[in-house]
């Protein structure tokens, strides 16, 4: 037998090089995109955990040995490396805590020994005297420094407030005084006589009133620093009194005991910002309060309390948060966070409790002042507003009548309430893919239906790749004219398109229903499969008449106008709304979903459906019981991709809505979500803020959402693939 001289042995050493290359290839894809989504989760993961991590205190980073006799208010700037204390003698002190020398690099006498003295909010820095006869002097410590080439030099003074007017009233004798310094200027004084009186600078002058009560013990006095609000405290009644034109009127009387005497007052403080009451009770309860306005009627009430320990000494409020920190007798500091109501520094700093604590104006130092010692704390406490309670609960924010859900990330004011509940933007999301999804899921898959199993092979050639080419179309275009175009149609004619909502499906069926009582020998004469052609002209016809006829229709259905009409039942109209999302989303959904089912429809094998129809079953028998059935995975699959890309969506909300972070199913009313906050406020965020950082957490909402949307898709499918291999 002779020898063939031809061999593959050459050629198949080579397929074989070529098929380990292509191999390694396409696994080192598939392994380095599993390694590019673990990636992106354990970064977001980074930029969240912070989010959820304690504050920390470093006590005694600087220290220096004083001499101060009965010291009542400290201050320290924004350095931590100089201080100042005034005593109840009417002196201040400017202390360097760079070096250790036991004098104080600036001493002024501000007001006579024994005098009274009265303060601020932390943030504004004003203090002041007051002598029994009225006399007051209100100052601003200033901790200013001096560049030289060589360093910066510690150049303090005071800074005094201009008086045009004190507390001064003839034979009577000042007990107790408050003041405020922003326009206008106000002090309260109460006096020997059991009498509070007020003094203030309008645009007339200066205006006096008095009140007509009596208080015989009057233990704190509080001024808010628009001057229009003073709080009377005596034990634990603490009286309020608002300011109307020309004078004060009580407001109303609350017992901030509640009733019960174990809960006894023992001082009150006002929080940054000077809308809520911190209450310190005897038994070691802190208790927050502020003004609600329910009925038309404002009332201090009591919010939320925090149970520390009865051995408490003193409260310190944050400069410009909401938050306080508490002193105890063995030397324990905690701090919390009223919003979040987060335990953020529980910490033992000091052997002992300090005479008193000031905090800097950045609140990154600590003061406390002993009594032969100024020690400064560095604190670290980056995020005290965040915590689980305020992200996915009801949280009662200043000034609001009730707990809500609420997203506010800025404002004007520097004390403003930071508000991140991810609660109403989490809600947009849904609401958003869930409307997108209501117009999309029946118009995509029936389509795909259509097209893959009733279509004429011809037609399906130019349907499919038209249907396939809508998902190439930018989402930018499509929120533009969403936005631009589509909206403002449908605020005109919002009847006419409620209406064709209706009227298009069963427009559909009265057609269908009216072709098949044509005579058969005039249908006869279409091939099977182009009825689409006839429908679409005939459902545009519809909506032109009914669009045309919206004004009538709102004439005969909501009185002429309806938006006034849905005002009237309390159902709110905005023009960006979800009816626009549902429609643009859907638009853009529609092509994902109808391309996956109908590839999944058209690839069940001709032979089942043959083998039904042979049996004796109809067309939509075959349909129903067999195609269906069998394409139900790639059907699912379908619409769960079809949902990750509406939660997804970015450009159609950011555009098509209001991007109003309400909570509402309202069909007529916008929303926001997770992925449009993203977008929007992402480039105005501080980086490294509690902000900054929820915002990636939204991120990784989002990654969470879609990850688990993706794996129930492929579990359900798998599941239904062995339920109908069978078929």
């Amino acid at each position: 037998m002779t020898q063939a001289e031809f061999s593959l042995r050459e050629l198949d050493r080579k397929r074989l090089i070529k098929d380990r290359l292509v191999r390694f290839a396409v696994s080192a894809g598939g392994v380095g995109v599993l390694a590019a989504l673990v990636l992106i989760f354990v970064y977001l993961a980074i930029m969240v955990l912070p989010l959820f991590s304690d504050a920390k205190i470093t006590p005694n980073v600087r220290s220096i040995p004083v001499t101060i006799t009965q010291p009542i208010a400290a201050g320290v700037d924004e350095y931590g490396e100089n201080a100042f204390v005034i005593s109840a003698d009417g002196r201040i002190n400017f202390w360097s805590l760079n070096n250790q020398s036991a004098q104080p690099v600036l001493s002024e006498q501000v007001a006579a020994p024994n005098s009274l003295f009265a303060d601020s909010l932390s943030s504004l820095g004003w203090y002041g005297f007051a002598s029994k006869q009225g006399e007051v002097r209100l100052f601003k410590p200033r901790m200013d420094s001096e560049l030289t080439k060589e360093s910066r030099e510690f150049a303090p003074n005071v800074l005094n407030k201009s008086m045009p007017f004190d507390l001064h009233f003839e034979g009577n004798e000042l007990k107790k005084f408050a003041f405020s310094t922003q326009k206008p200027l106000t002090l309260v004084g109460w006096y020997q006589d059991d009498t509070v009186k007020v003094r203030w600078k309008s645009d007339e002058g200066i205006r006096s009133y008095e009140f007509d009560e009596t208080i015989t013990q009057l233990d704190q006095i509080l001024v808010t620093p628009d001057g229009r609000t003073i709080y009377l405290r005596s034990g634990s009644e603490l009286v309020i009194a608002t300011k109307q034109d020309d004078s004060f009127n009580v407001r109303e009387i609350v017992d901030l005991s509640q009733g019960k005497p174990q809960h006894a007052v023992t001082d009150i403080d006002l929080l940054s910002g000077a809308y809520s009451l911190l209450v310190t009770h005897k038994d070691g309860l802190v208790s927050q309060w502020f003004d609600v306005l329910a009925d038309g009627q404002r009332s201090l009430t009591h919010i939320r309390q925090f149970k520390l320990a009865s051995e408490l000494q003193f409260l310190l409020p944050d400069s410009y948060r909401k938050g306080f920190y508490s002193f105890y007798i063995n030397g324990t500091v905690q701090s919390h966070y009223t919003t979040s109501e987060k335990l953020v520094i529980f910490k033992r700093a000091y052997q002992q409790a300090p005479q008193l604590a000031a905090m800097s104006q950045n609140e990154n130092y600590l003061l406390a002042v002993k009594d032969a010692e100024l020690s400064i704390a560095e604190i670290d406490n980056p995020y005290p507003e965040v915590s689980l309670s305020s992200l996915w609960q009801k949280v009662w924010y200043e000034s609001y009548p009730e707990p809500q859900f609420v997203w506010q990330t800025t404002s004007a004011s520097d004390e403003f309430e930071a508000k991140f509940s991810l609660v109403p933007i989490a809600f947009g999301t849904l609401k958003a893919a869930a409307f997108a999804m209501l117009f999309a899921v029946p118009i995509a898959v029936f389509g795909a239906i259509y097209t893959a199993y009733f279509m004429t092979p011809k037609m399906r050639r130019v349907v499919k790749p038209s249907i396939e080419l809508m998902e190439a179309l930018p989402t930018v275009i499509i929120g533009f004219l969403a936005g631009l175009w589509f909206a403002p149609i449908v605020e005109t004619h919002l009847a006419a398109v409620v209406t064709l909502m209706l009227f298009l499906p069963i427009s559909t069926i009265l057609l269908g229903m009216g072709w098949h009582a044509l005579p058969k020998h005039w249908t006869g004469r279409f091939a099977n499969g182009w009825h689409a052609a006839i429908l679409m002209p005939a459902l545009v016809v519809v909506a032109v008449v009914v669009l045309s006829q919206s004004g009538n229709i709102e004439a005969w259905l909501f009185n002429g106008d309806v938006r006034v009409f849905l005002a009237d039942k309390g159902i709110n109209f905005d023009q960006r709304n979800a009816l626009v999302v549902g429609f643009a989303m859907g638009f853009a959904v529609i092509p994902t979903i109808f391309t996956i089912a109908e590839d999944a429809i058209f690839s069940v094998p001709k032979h089942l459906s043959d083998g039904s129809l042979a049996l004796g079953a109809t067309q939509w028998q075959t349909l129903t019981h067999v195609v269906l059935l069998t394409a139900s995975p790639g059907i699912f699959s379908a619409i769960m991709m079809g949902l990750g890309r509406a939660v997804g969506e970015t450009m159609i909300v950011l555009m098509a809505t209001g991007n109003t972070p309400i909570m509402d199913w309202n069909i007529l009313e916008g929303m926001r979500t997770l992925s449009a906050t993203i977008a929007v406020e992402m480039p105005e965020s501080e980086v490294g803020s509690s902000h900054y950082r929820i915002l990636f957490l939204a991120a990784l909402l989002l990654l969470m959402f879609t990850f688990a949307v993706n794996s129930l898709a492929e579990w359900v499918r798998q599941r239904l693939r062995e339920k109908y291999r069978s078929l």
